[in-house]
């Protein structure tokens, strides 16, 4: 699979997410997308462009994502936007560039020539912080938190942390599961991490749930719980610890590597507040 589509996929399902935490724009729910009505004779399709509500006004947000360097971007740009200008005559755009290769940026996100005078906004992936895409814990966050600053963060630690949370996530749907590792996987090409995903993810396979510490101590206590409840009532209590033991062990990741605040982590993870503060004070 491509990455610009893998890519695409991804931010076009958090396209309000995007605009909200990264641009900055107040886009309301209701979203059309109207890529195809734009498609350039050489068939040449804008990423993401949609109409919608900005800041309370009915407005178009025009997406592109680029993977390398082309001095021809602007130019581009130009082109979708006099594309859309057409369409929509009205109607302001708002137009951005999300760059997200490895490599430094060094393409305009202008042009100035005799009488003409164009600019759109250039944002590079790498300088922003990967935290504000893991407080928005959707499993199409945490995979573009891929492309992101880890700032001081050791890379295999935030690889981890961002394996683990999908499979929380998607625990029960196995298929979207392998989907969203995939694009984890082609994504980490962007920014030279394939091999330590490769790392991570055979470590995770080693170890199996059933046999992590956290699992067992809470299979030990739902059996000793269970010895007046019928062992079977005790197996299923350690299971439902075990898994609890392993949510507050994401819930502390959260919390610690990414400042995220305890309430807001608790809602994420659908566990009482109190619990993981008791959970904090023993570690």
């Amino acid at each position: 699979m491509d990455k610009d589509i893998i890519t695409k996929e991804a931010i076009e399902s958090i396209t309000k997410d995007i605009a909200f935490y990264i641009l900055h724009l107040n886009i309301s729910d209701e979203i059309e997308f109207i890529n195809k009505e734009l498609k350039r004779i050489e068939k040449r399709e804008a990423d993401i462009v949609a109409k919608c509500m900005i800041d309370g006004k009915e407005a178009i947000f025009h997406l592109e994502i680029q993977n390398s360097n082309d001095k021809n971007m602007p130019y581009r740009m130009l082109r979708y936007y006099i594309d859309i200008r057409q369409k929509y005559p009205k109607l302001p755009i708002y137009q951005y560039l999300l760059y997200t290769s490895n490599k430094k940026l060094s393409m305009k996100n202008y042009i100035s020539e005799n009488n003409l005078n164009f600019n759109y906004k250039l944002i590079d992936m790498r300088e922003i912080d990967c935290e504000e895409f893991i407080k928005i814990d959707t499993p199409d966050s945490l995979v573009l938190a891929v492309l992101c600053d880890f700032k001081d963060k050791n890379e295999k630690d935030v690889l981890f942390y961002l394996t683990k949370r999908l499979q929380e996530l998607l625990r029960n749907n196995s298929d979207k599961l392998s989907k969203y590792m995939l694009m984890l996987e082609t994504l980490s090409k962007n920014r030279d991490l394939k091999e330590t995903l490769k790392e991570v993810e055979s470590m995770l396979r080693e170890i199996e749930f059933e046999k992590l510490p956290s699992y067992e101590l809470g299979l030990e206590r739902g059996v000793q719980d269970g010895m007046q409840l019928g062992l079977k009532k005790g197996l299923e209590k350690g299971l439902e610890k075990g898994r609890e033991e392993e949510k507050l062990s994401s819930a502390l990741i959260m919390i610690n590597d990414f400042n995220l605040p305890p309430k807001e982590v608790a809602n994420k993870m659908d566990l009482p507040l109190e619990v993981i503060l008791k959970y904090m004070e023993k570690k």
